[in-house]
């Protein structure tokens, strides 16, 4: 897993006011599946809740469940990788955003957008047909992956991955699926462009 999104520096925990999760479905990979958006949406909310920013604020995150060709075509043309991956984050900016805070005096009640998680239904379903375990379980991972990436966290260095890892661990409890390091963890990769990718 890697991400060269921003570091996160000190935090100081705030709750989030509010999180808006927007669930795209794209090309119907994923209609024919038992994965509800409830599930995507819960896991969103597992991350932000091991890892609240830093300001209390009302958030939205976009998750894509697409397929591999439309992922990889997102990695080759922003990661030059002509080639599909699991998930792909695209975080906004910084976090959180310098609008939309409550105390703002710009705020205007839009809500502040983290970014954008991709998830590609063929290689997530592989991925999880490996391990053997549940495909509901193996996406809330991924979106729970991406959306700390959204966050700030990355894993480019052991300490990085391990603080990520635990973060996951935690998140992933709370919805009452397994540690998906305890046995077997998940290869890491290189990344660029501020983009999350497992595998």
């Amino acid at each position: 897993m890697s991400d060269d999104g921003p570091s996160p520096g000190p935090r100081q925990h705030a709750h989030v006011t509010a999180l808006d999760v927007e669930v795209l479905r794209h090309g119907g990979a994923w209609d024919d599946t038992n994965v509800s958006d409830a599930t995507v949406e819960l896991a969103v909310h597992a991350a932000l809740a091991v890892a609240p920013p830093s300001k209390a604020a009302h958030y939205e995150v976009t998750v894509v469940l697409t397929d591999d060709a439309e992922i990889g075509g997102l990695n080759r043309t922003w990661r030059g990788k002509d080639r599909p991956t699991n998930v792909l984050s695209f975080p906004a900016g910084d976090v959180p955003a310098a609008t939309g805070l409550a105390g703002d005096p710009d705020f205007n009640g839009a809500p502040v957008p983290l970014g954008d998680i991709v998830i590609a239904f063929e290689t997530t379903r592989a991925e999880a047909g490996e391990k053997p375990i549940p495909l509901s379980d193996h996406l809330s991972h991924l979106v729970v992956h991406g959306t700390l990436h959204l966050l700030g966290f990355d894993h480019l260095n052991d300490e990085e991955a391990e603080d990520m890892e635990s973060l996951e661990r935690k998140a992933l409890a709370s919805l009452g699926i397994a540690d998906p390091y305890a046995t077997d963890g998940m290869p890491q990769s290189d990344d660029e462009a501020g983009l999350a990718e497992i595998a």
